[in-house]
This record gives structure tokens, C-alpha cells and sequence, in this order.
């Protein structure tokens, strides 16, 4: 077992002095935790993206979107198990660590800054072009402009700020989410003004459940894998709530029924109620299937929705690239220039991964088929890096915690070891899947060179610090 790193300062709740003397704040209440982790689960790769996955499975959409819910549900077991025993602002890159030494917390710590800003800039190009399906006349760039300072200067003032965007961003896609399972539901039982009850259909037809056999599936399978990233930051938000055990406690129990609820439920009503070879599917299935119902406006009503899962997106993983950044700052893994706190925000840490963002967007208006091709092929498959980082660290520190600090087990993962080492053997699996397909191979090889490249700088510098 590595020895414990040097972790983040942190104000005590209620304590405006820490926070002025370098401590990140607790500014984030239990409802803005609840409602973080609640809409986090709800993104525009669910609204949008997931309309490739049904073009690819078929109804089995719903198989895929069910067996990578059940690893994702494990993953954040594990990490609340972790998290609810050591909060911290660095969250799987503090674990990490924690299991084996810097070289590991600064591998996980900077591949996920790295994710989260690619994926601001990815997030605030498409916003911007739905602007302009509104707004013809105006510029891309100036959209792009006003969203990423927007959410830069939210998330300078405070971390109330954020949780306020936050709660009601959330508030909005759960809203909207669950009206989609009303109305299709009703749709389904034929209890909708002028439709039919679909009955199995189109779950039967046009080739059966599943028309595109193996090949589709695992298609569908990766696409539902890469949907769901992004439910980390809800550990990174709680080490600034007042009860930061609490919080991850309570998000991490009720992942299961959002999880089952949000996705699953969604994938059934819309395989059930249109074709699955629908073109408009892949522009937006949420959309398409009330087209296809008859609710009037739907594509326009669609549209807010995405935009508003978009923006929510950008103001989370701005605050988590940041809170990453000064985490891995505090603990000697980053330039210290970063590390300042100033009214309980780590500011400079903001503003770096902030124009680390619209770095990249300028990259795609430069580069866009050359150099941001390459940086999101590089991303695309490090959220399963990350997992696997959680799921080895929780191998080594559950032994250590149940030695030490039973009391700090809050939070415990399901049948352990075992469902430990199946999750690892679900993401092995999930690698050699990515090796079948030459766009998934693509994204595999750049992330393992991006891992691999950190891991040495971290492990190298841990030898440097070690001699010194």
C-alpha cells in the first residue's frame, strides 16, 4: 500500500476564513448534491447520441443500455465506497494514489482534465450550432464565445453558483425526461388521443430483436458505454457540500433505479413505439418518437432540451476539470500556479481549463478533420481508463480501510471481490470489443498512448521526488 498523498486543503463548513486562506468551500447544499446527481445521468449523449445505438442494435439497444448500466452502477459503488471514506476534490485521481502512489493520481487525475475539457468544447460547438438553426444570421464562434464565458465566470464567482445552474439545468432535463416516459408510456397502452397501442412490433419486425445480430449489439454496447461518463463529478461536488459523506452516500444508492429508470426506460419506449430503422432516429430519438406521436412542436421542444443538457454539461465539466486541476496542484502533480484559492475558488484553476476549452474549439475551426479529430478519438475511450483506475484502487483500499477505519465504510461494494473483478473483466472485455472496429481501434490507441504517456511523466517524477 502507497503511503497517503498530501491531499487539498479544505475550508471546515461554514468557514468563509478557510476559504480565504487557500481552502476550497462548502458552499454546495444537499439539494443541489441530490439534483447534481440525479440530472447527471441525464446528458445530451442520451438525447442525441444514443440515436447511433439504435441504428446499429436495433431493440437490443436496450440489452446494451442495460449491461452497461449494471457496470456503471458498480463503478460508482466503488467509488462512493471510496469517496464516502476520503472526500476529496480529486476524487478516483486521490484513491488512486492513495493504492499506488503519485505516479497513479496523476495519470487518472490529468487524462480526466483532459476528457472534461475536449468535451467542453465538443459541448459548446453544439450548442451553438442549435443557436443558429434559431438564429441564421449570427456567427458559431460568437455563441461558442458567450456560452464558454458564461459558464467560466459562474464558475469563478462561487461554488453556489454552480450548484444553482446545476440544480435547476437538472431540474429541467428531469422534467423533461420523465414527461418523454409519461406520454410514451401512455402511447404504449393506446391511451393517447388518436394512436394505437404498438403491441411488440416493432420490437418483433423489420428483423427481429435483433436485426443486426452480434456486430450491432456491440456496436450499441460501446455507444451506451461512452453515454454514460460523466457521473464522476458528483464525488468531485460533494467534498464541497456540508455533509460530503452524506451526499456521495445518497447519490451513490440511488445510481440503481436513475440508471434503470432514465436510460433503460427510455430505450424501451422509443424501441417500442417507433421502427428502429428510422432515419430521424440518429438526428434525435427523444424527438423523432414524438414526432412520430403526434406531439405538436416536438422537434422545436427537443431542442431546448438538448440545449439545456448541453449547457449543463459545460458548466459540469468546467467546474470538474478545475476542481481536478487544483486537486492534483495541492498535491504536487501539476504547476503550482494553479493551486491558488481566493473566496473558497480555485480560480486560475477555472480559468486554465476554460481556455484549455476554447483552445479546442479553436482547434476544430482550424483543424477539424487533423488535430481535433485526433484529440477526440483520444478521449473517447478514457472514461473506461478511468473506471479502471476506481475499480483497481478500491482492490487495495477496501483491504486497508476494513484494517484501519472499518468506521469509515459507509459505503460498501456488493459481494466484494467479486463484482470488483467481474467490472474489471467487463471493461477487458469492452477494450477487445474496441479492437474489432477500426474507429473504436483509433480511439483505444490514442488513449492508451495518452495514458501511457502520463503514467511515465507521473512515475518518472515520483522517482525524481523520491531522490530529492
Amino acid at each position: 500500500m502507497a503511503s497517503s498523498p498530501t491531499t487539498e486543503a479544505s475550508a471546515a463548513p461554514g468557514d468563509p476564513a478557510g476559504a480565504e486562506q487557500g481552502a476550497l468551500s462548502h458552499g454546495l447544499k444537499q439539494r443541489h448534491l441530490s439534483m447534481i446527481a440525479l440530472g447527471g445521468v441525464i446528458g445530451a449523449g442520451l438525447f442525441v447520441g444514443s440515436g447511433a445505438g439504435i441504428a446499429a442494435a436495433g431493440p437490443a439497444i436496450v440489452v446494451a443500455f442495460a449491461v452497461s448500466g449494471l457496470l456503471v452502477m458498480l463503478v460508482m459503488r466503488m467509488l462512493g465506497e471510496m469517496s464516502a471514506a476520503h472526500p476529496s476534490s480529486g476524487s478516483f485521481s486521490v484513491h488512486a494514489e492513495r493504492a499506488f502512489g503519485p505516479w497513479a493520481g496523476f495519470t487518472a487525475g490529468w487524462i480526466f482534465w483532459v476528457l472534461l475539457c475536449v468535451a467542453v468544447a465538443v459541448e459548446a460547438i453544439a450548442a451553438a450550432e442549435i443557436m443558429l438553426t434559431w438564429l441564421p444570421g449570427t456567427a458559431s464562434w460568437m455563441w461558442v464565445a458567450v456560452f464558454m464565458a458564461t459558464f467560466c465566470a459562474t464558475n469563478l464567482a462561487s461554488v453556489r453558483n454552480f450548484g444553482e445552474y446545476e440544480f435547476w439545468f437538472a431540474a429541467l432535463k428531469v422534467f423533461a425526461i420523465v414527461a418523454f416516459l409519461v406520454v410514451g408510456v401512455l402511447a404504449i397502452a393506446g391511451l393517447l388521443p388518436g394512436s394505437d397501442a404498438p403491441g411488440t412490433a416493432n420490437l418483433t419486425g423489420n428483423g427481429g430483436f435483433f436485426p443486426n445480430g452480434a456486430d450491432g449489439l456491440i456496436v450499441g454496447l460501446l455507444a451506451s458505454v461512452f453515454a454514460y461518463g460523466g457521473l464522476e463529478t458528483v464525488t468531485i461536488a460533494a467534498a464541497e457540500s456540508k455533509d460530503p459523506v452524506r451526499g456521495v452516500a445518497r447519490a451513490v444508492r440511488t445510481a440503481m433505479w436513475r440508471i434503470a429508470l432514465f436510460y433503460v426506460g427510455s430505450m424501451v419506449v422509443i424501441v417500442t413505439l417507433i421502427p428502429w430503422d428510422e432515419t430521424s432516429l440518429l438526428s434525435g430519438p427523444y424527438a423523432a418518437v414524438l414526432d412520430h406521436i403526434g406531439v405538436p412542436a416536438a422537434g422545436e421542444v427537443m431542442k431546448v432540451v438538448v440545449l439545456v443538457a448541453l449547457l449543463s454539461a459545460m458548466n459540469a465539466n468546467i467546474y470538474g476539470a478545475s476542481r481536478m486541476a487544483f486537486s492534483l496542484v495541492r498535491r504536487g502533480e501539476g504547476p503550482a500556479l494553479l493551486g491558488k484559492v481566493s473566496g473558497g475558488v480555485p480560480r486560475r484553476a477555472v480559468l486554465a481549463s476554460s481556455a484549455f476549452g476554447f483552445f479546442a474549439v479553436l482547434l476544430s475551426l482550424w483543424w477539424p478533420d487533423s488535430v481535433f479529430f485526433w484529440l477526440l478519438n483520444m478521449v473517447g475511450a478514457a472514461v473506461l481508463v478511468v473506471w479502471a483506475f476506481i475499480a483497481l484502487a478500491q482492490l487495495r483500499t477496501r483491504r486497508t480501510l476494513e484494517r484501519e477505519h472499518p468506521e469509515r465504510l459507509v459505503v460498501r461494494m456488493w459481494a466484494f471481490p467479486v463484482l470488483t473483478w467481474l467490472a474489471l473483466a467487463a471493461m477487458a472485455v469492452i477494450f477487445v470489443l474496441m479492437l474489432r472496429d477500426a474507429a473504436t481501434r483509433q480511439q483505444l490507441f490514442a488513449t492508451g498512448g495518452l495514458a501511457l504517456a502520463l503514467a511515465a511523466g507521473g512515475y518518472l517524477r515520483q522517482r525524481a521526488a523520491a531522490r530529492r
